[in-house]
C-alpha cells in the first residue's frame, strides 16, 4: 500500500487514505494483499479520470475464477442484482463475499468460481478456533445461553479433519463460536435436506462496520446439497423484497469426503433500519428456509410481481396450478399448458382471486381452527361467485374454479409442518377424472383407484397412485432431455402413473398388497450433468419426505396435519427407473427418524437387508419363465432349438442385463440375441451378438455403446447416438430387427402405439417378431397390443404377467423385514434369496401354463387374458376379505397355516412364533385371501372361477383350501400305495367329475 500511496498521482493520494480509513476490516483481513492491491489500483485508475467508481474486474488461475464487482454505491438490492450479471460457469460458485465502505459509497463484491475445491486450513491457522472448541468441550459455556454445547463434532481430530475441506477466507469470516455452530450444522445437514436459520444480534462495538448501520443483524443460512448461485439469488432476493439492507455477505460451501454431500454457508451481516413495515422475524426465518424447495414459478410470483402475496400464498397458487394442469390439459393442451396457466393467474385482474383461493385452502385446513364443512361449503360459493362476476375469460374461470374444487377434494395436506420439504396433497381420485377421461389411454382401466398423493416443490411435480388400501409400487424419476418433451410429459403425467398403478395392480393378485405407483416428473432441461444429478436425489428425497408427512403417525404430525380422511394408509415403496442404491437407503433412514413404525418395509431392494433386483435378476427370472413357455408353443423348444431375440434395454439395466445372463445360462448357444438398444445406441448382428462380450457388459455394468466392434460378425454393426444416423437406428431398432421374440426390457411407455404398430411389420404384412414378453410396463399401448394381434396373429405377453416377479420379490422382501432382524436377514439372506428365486419361478410357470392353457382352449388374445387371470384373482381376495371381517380371534389364528405357506421357507422356519406380533393383521389377511385366490385360479382357471356364483365366492375359496389340503393327502397315499377303501372310493369319485376337463388341460 505504501509504495502505491507514493508512486500514485494526487488524485489517487486523495483515494487511498479515504480507501483505508473507510473499507472495513474484514475486508482487509479476507482478502489476499495482491487482490487488494489489484482493486485499489483499478479504482484509483478511474478516481483519477473522474469516472464513476464502476467496475467489473475478471481474474483467473489454477482453475479458478474470480469476479469482482465495484459500485459506487450499496443501494437495498445490490448484491441481488449483481448475481444476475454472473456468467454461467459449469464449475461451482464456491465462494462470495460483500463489503460495503464504512460511508457506504463504495460496495465491493466478490465471487469465486472452483472446481470442487481441494482448498484445506492447516492446523496452525485453525489454533485459535481449536482452543476455543477445547474450551467448549471442557464445559465452560454450558450455562451461556444460545451457546454451543459440548458435541462429537469438536473433538480435536474431527475438527482437523473438516478442515482439511475448508477455505482459509472460511473459517476467517467468523468467530470461532460461530464456526462451531455451522459444524454442527454440517453433519446435521449432510444427513438430511433440512435448512437452518441462525439470527443474532449485532453488539456494535464488535462490529466497527456497523456503526454507521441500525438493528444490524448477522443471518446464517446452512443448506445441503443446493446450486450455491441459485440459493444465494432466491436469499437475496426475499431480502430485497423485504428492503433489508446487506452491508456484509460471505457464502462457503464444504463437501463431505465420503457422501456426495456439500453444505452451503451463506452468511449475511445486514440492516434491519429500512425494512417495510409488513415484516416479522419468525415469518422472514420459515419463508428463508422454506426457499430452498420454492420453484421459480412461485418466486417470481411471491418475490418478483407480488412482494403483498407473500411465498405462502404463492406456493399454494402454483402447487395448484400444477395440480389442475394435469387434468385441464385433456380439455385443451395448448391452453392449459403450464405457461399459459401462469399468465391467467398472474393476470393483474385474476391475481386477486388466485390469492383468495389460498386464503381458503389455508382456513380449510388450519390446523389450529379448521374451516368446517357448512362454512367452506358457503366460501367456495361466495368464490365462485365473485369469478363468475369479475373473469369474462373462460379458460381463466375453469382454471380458477378447478383450484377451488381441488381444495375441496384434499382430505390431507402437510402445508403446515414447518420443516417440510415439498407442498404434498392427499387427494379424492374423482377430482383426477374430466369429461374427456374417455378418450385417453386410461379407458381400458376398468377399477377406480383408492388414493393419489400429489407432490409439488422445486423442479419437479410427482403422483402417487394406489388401488387398494395395502399397495406396493415402484417410485419412477422420469428426465425428458428437452423443453417440448417436458412438455409432454406434463400433460400426460398423471394418465401414465395411472395406467402404470393398474398395470400394477394386476401383476400383484400373488401378494398382500395391491398395486401403486410413483412418477416424478423433473425439469432437468439445460442442466449439466452434476446438476441434474443433484436435483434427481433431491426430488426423490423431498418427494418421498413429503409422503411420510401425510402417513407417519407421530404428535407433530397429529397436531398439523387435518385428517379428513380419517384413516391410517400403508404404502411400501420400490425402485423404479432411475432409482439409484442410495436413494433407497436415505428413504429408510428417514422413515426411521421419522417416526414410521416399520422403517425398514417403507421401501425395498435395500443393498444389505433387501433383495436388491439386478444383482439378482428377479424380475428378469420371470420374463424368462413366461419367454420359454411362449416359444413352446411355437413350437420351439428353447433347451434344443436355437431361436432369435431382439431386446430393449441395455447390458446394464436391470432387466435387459440379467436376461442376456439368464438367457446364455438356461440355453448357451442356442440363445441368440440379435439386437440390442438402449440410451447409448443399438447393435444388431443377424448371427447373434457376442456372448462373451454381452457377458462382459453386464458384468462391467456397461451400455451398448461400449460394444467392441472387433467382437461383432461380418453382418453386425454398431451405432451410438452421438449422430443423426445412429440416433435414428436406435430409436427403430426394435420396429426392424427380425428375430423370434421380442422383449422390451426398457424405453419409455407407449414406444409402440396406435399410429406406429405397422412399423412392426415386414413389406409382407408378417412381424419382425411373432412373440413379444413385456420385460417393461406400458412400452405397448392396449390399441396397439389388439391391432398386432389381430392383423399378424403376435402373441404378447402382457406386462402385468410377465415381469410381476419384481414386485413379488419385494412383497417377500417386506415381509422378511417385519419378521427378522437385520442381523438375522443377513445372516440368512443366501438361503432366503434361494428361496425367494424358487417361489418366483414357481409363481411365473403357474400364471404361464394357465395364460396358455386359456388362450388355447378359448377365442381371444393373450393380453385379454393375462387382465382376466388378474381380474378374477383380485375379485376372490377380494370377496375373501370383505368374509375375514366377521372372523373372530380363534378364525384368524386357523388361517397362519396358509400364511406360513406364503413365506418363503427360510423366513417361515426362523420366525413361525413371531407371525401375529411382527405381522399388522390386515396385512396377515390380505396375504392369506391372496394366496387362496391364487391358488385357486391357477389350478381350476380364470374361466371357470368366473362362473361361480358371486354371493358364494369367498365360501367356495375357503372350501376350495380345505379340499386342497384333503386332495394333497390323497395323492401322497397312491404314491405311497396306500390307499385305504374309503380313499380310493375318493380318488373313483373325483376323476368321475373331472377327471375329462383335467385331461384336457393336460393335453
Amino acid at each position: 500500500m505504501h509504495e502505491l500511496q507514493q508512486n500514485q498521482s494526487a488524485s489517487a493520494s486523495q483515494l487511498v487514505p479515504w480507501f483505508l480509513k473507510n473499507m472495513p476490516a474484514s475486508y482487509f483481513k479476507l482478502v489476499p494483499e495482491q487482490t487488494r492491491l489489484d482493486n485499489l489500483k483499478a479504482l484509483a485508475a478511474l478516481f483519477g479520470a473522474g469516472s464513476n467508481l464502476s467496475l467489473t474486474l475478471n481474474s483467473e488461475s489454477n482453475g479458478e475464477k474470480e469476479i469482482t464487482f465495484i459500485r459506487p454505491t450499496n443501494q437495498i438490492g445490490l448484491f441481488h442484482d449483481l448475481i444476475a450479471e454472473l456468467p454461467n460457469e459449469r464449475r461451482d460458485l464456491t465462494r462470495a463475499m460483500a463489503f460495503t465502505a464504512l460511508d457506504d459509497q463504495l460496495a465491493l463484491n466478490v465471487f469465486t468460481y472452483t472446481p470442487r475445491t481441494t482448498h484445506s486450513t492447516s492446523e496452525a491457522a485453525a489454533a485459535e478456533l481449536l482452543a476455543y472448541a477445547a474450551r467448549v468441550q471442557a464445559g465452560e459455556f454450558n450455562d451461556v445461553p444460545n451457546h454451543v454445547q459440548p458435541s462429537p463434532y469438536f473433538e480435536r481430530e474431527q475438527l482437523l479433519s473438516l478442515l482439511s475441506r475448508v477455505d482459509p477466507s472460511h473459517l476467517a469470516s467468523c468467530s470461532p463460536a460461530q464456526f462451531l455452530k455451522q459444524v454442527k450444522a454440517f453433519y446435521e445437514l449432510t444427513k438430511a435436506e433440512d435448512t437452518h436459520v441462525d439470527v443474532e444480534p449485532v453488539d456494535a462495538i464488535s462490529e466497527k462496520e456497523t456503526l454507521t448501520h441500525k438493528d444490524t443483524h448477522w443471518i446464517t443460512i446452512s443448506l445441503s446439497n443446493v446450486t450455491p448461485r441459485t440459493s444465494l439469488k432466491n436469499i437475496t432476493g426475499l431480502l430485497k423484497t423485504n428492503k433489508v439492507d446487506i452491508i456484509r455477505a460471505h457464502l462457503d460451501t464444504i463437501f463431505h469426503p465420503v457422501k456426495n454431500n456439500s453444505v452451503t454457508f451463506i452468511r449475511l451481516l445486514v440492516s434491519m433500519e429500512s425494512v417495510v413495515p409488513t415484516f416479522k422475524w419468525p415469518e422472514f426465518v420459515q419463508d428463508l428456509k422454506r426457499l430452498k424447495w420454492l420453484d421459480d414459478a412461485t418466486m417470481h410470483l411471491g418475490v418478483t410481481l407480488f412482494p403483498s402475496l407473500g411465498l405462502k400464498r404463492a406456493e399454494i397458487i402454483i402447487g395448484l396450478c400444477s395440480l389442475c394442469q394435469r387434468v385441464l390439459s385433456r380439455e385443451n393442451s395448448w391452453t392449459y399448458s403450464f405457461p399459459n396457466i401462469l399468465q391467467m393467474v398472474q393476470h393483474e385482474r385474476y391475481i386477486k382471486h388466485a390469492a383468495a383461493i389460498a386464503d381458503l385452502f389455508v382456513q380449510r385446513f388450519d390446523p389450529v381452527k379448521p374451516m368446517n364443512d357448512q362454512d367452506f361449503a358457503r366460501a367456495q360459493l361466495d368464490l365462485q361467485t365473485a369469478i363468475d362476476r369479475d373473469v369474462e375469460y373462460g379458460y381463466a374461470v375453469g382454471l380458477l374454479k378447478k383450484m377451488i374444487d381441488a381444495i375441496a377434494q384434499t382430505y390431507r395436506t402437510n402445508f403446515f409442518l414447518p420443516s417440510r420439504y415439498g407442498f404434498a396433497l392427499r387427494i379424492n381420485p374423482t377430482f383426477m377424472e374430466s369429461p374427456t377421461t374417455a378418450a385417453t389411454p386410461t379407458k381400458y382401466i376398468k377399477d377406480k383407484p383408492l388414493g393419489v398423493f400429489f407432490v409439488h416443490a422445486r423442479r419437479f411435480n410427482a403422483f402417487h397412485v394406489r388401488f387398494s388400501d395395502i399397495a406396493r409400487g415402484g417410485v419412477r424419476l422420469v428426465t425428458p432431455q428437452s423443453r417440448e418433451a417436458f412438455a409432454l410429459e406434463s400433460s400426460k403425467h398423471y394418465d401414465e402413473v395411472l395406467s402404470l398403478a393398474y398395470a400394477q395392480q394386476q401383476k400383484n393378485k400373488d401378494i398382500p398388497e395391491g398395486g401403486s405407483k410413483a412418477v416424478i416428473l423433473m425439469d432437468v432441461v439445460g442442466l449439466n450433468e452434476p446438476t441434474r444429478q443433484l436435483v434427481m436425489r433431491k426430488s426423490m428425497k423431498a418427494f418421498t419426505d413429503s409422503i411420510l408427512d401425510l402417513i407417519v403417525s407421530v404428535p407433530e404430525t397429529k397436531k398439523l396435519v387435518i385428517d379428513r380422511w380419517g384413516a391410517p394408509e400403508l404404502l411400501y415403496l420400490g425402485p423404479d427407473e432411475q432409482v439409484i442404491p442410495d436413494d433407497i437407503s436415505w428413504v429408510v433412514a428417514r422413515a426411521a427418524q421419522r417416526g414410521h413404525p416399520a422403517p425398514s418395509t417403507f421401501m425395498s431392494s435395500k443393498a444389505d437387508e433387501g433383495i436388491n433386483h439386478k444383482e439378482f435378476g428377479v424380475t428378469s427370472e420371470g420374463v424368462a419363465v413366461f419367454l420359454a413357455e411362449a416359444l413352446r408353443y411355437k413350437n420351439i423348444d428353447p433347451h434344443l432349438n436355437p431361436f432369435t431375440v431382439k431386446i430393449t434395454g441395455g447390458p446394464n439395466g436391470d432387466v435387459a442385463g440379467n436376461m442376456i445372463l439368464i438367457l446364455f445360462r438356461d440355453y448357451g448357444a442356442n440363445a441368440r440375441i440379435v439386437g440390442i438398444s438402449d440410451h447409448s445406441g443399438v447393435a444388431e448382428d443377424p448371427n447373434g451378438l457376442d456372448q462373451a462380450e454381452l457377458t462382459r457388459l453386464v458384468k462391467e455394468d456397461q451400455p451398448i455403446a461400449s460394444f467392441n466392434k472387433e467382437k461383432l460378425g461380418p453382418r453386425g454393426v454398431l451405432y451410438t447416438v452421438d449422430s443423426e444416423e445412429g440416433t435414428r437406428m436406435r430409436n427403430t431398432m426394435h420396429f426392424r430387427v427380425v428375430a423370434d421374440a421380442f422383449i422390451p426390457a426398457g424405453g419409455r411407455p407407449g414406444s409402440i402405439d396406435i399410429s406406429t404398430w405397422t412399423q412392426f411389420l415386414r413389406s409382407d404384412k408378417t412381424p419382425t417378431s411373432s412373440i413379444i414378453v413385456e420385460g417393461a410396463n406400458l412400452f405397448i399401448t392396449p390399441e396397439a397390443r389388439e391391432k398386432l394381434f389381430k392383423e399378424a396373429k403376435v402373441l404378447i405377453v402382457k406386462d402385468s404377467s410377465a415381469n410381476k416377479c419384481g414386485v413379488i420379490c419385494s412383497s417377500f422382501e417386506i415381509v422378511s423385514s417385519m419378521l427378522l432382524s437385520p442381523q438375522e436377514f443377513r445372516e440368512n439372506k443366501k438361503k432366503i434369496v434361494a428361496d425367494v428365486l424358487v417361489k418366483l419361478r414357481e409363481f411365473a410357470g403357474l400364471e404361464a401354463g394357465l395364460l396358455f392353457r386359456e388362450f388355447h382352449n378359448y377365442p381371444g388374445a393373450l393380453p385379454h387374458f393375462s387382465e382376466l387371470i388378474s381380474r378374477v384373482i383380485n375379485k376372490v381376495t377380494d370377496h375373501l376379505l370383505e368374509s375375514f371381517k366377521s372372523l373372530t380371534p380363534e378364525q384368524v389364528a386357523a388361517l397362519t397355516p396358509i400364511f406360513e405357506a406364503h413365506l418363503p421357507p427360510t423366513v417361515r422356519d426362523i420366525a413361525r412364533d413371531r407371525i401375529h406380533t411382527h405381522v399388522p393383521k390386515q396385512y396377515f389377511l390380505n396375504a392369506v385371501a391372496a394366496r387362496i385366490a391364487s391358488q385357486m385360479v391357477y389350478t381350476e382357471g380364470s374361466v371357470f372361477v368366473e362362473t361361480l356364483p358371486q354371493d358364494r365366492l369367498a365360501e367356495l375359496g375357503l372350501q376350495y383350501t380345505q379340499s386342497t389340503v384333503r386332495v394333497r393327502e390323497l395323492i401322497n397315499s397312491v404314491d405311497k400305495g396306500t390307499l385305504t377303501e374309503e380313499q380310493r372310493k375318493q380318488v373313483v369319485t373325483l376323476l368321475k367329475q373331472g377327471g375329462v376337463r383335467a385331461m384336457l388341460n393336460m393335453e
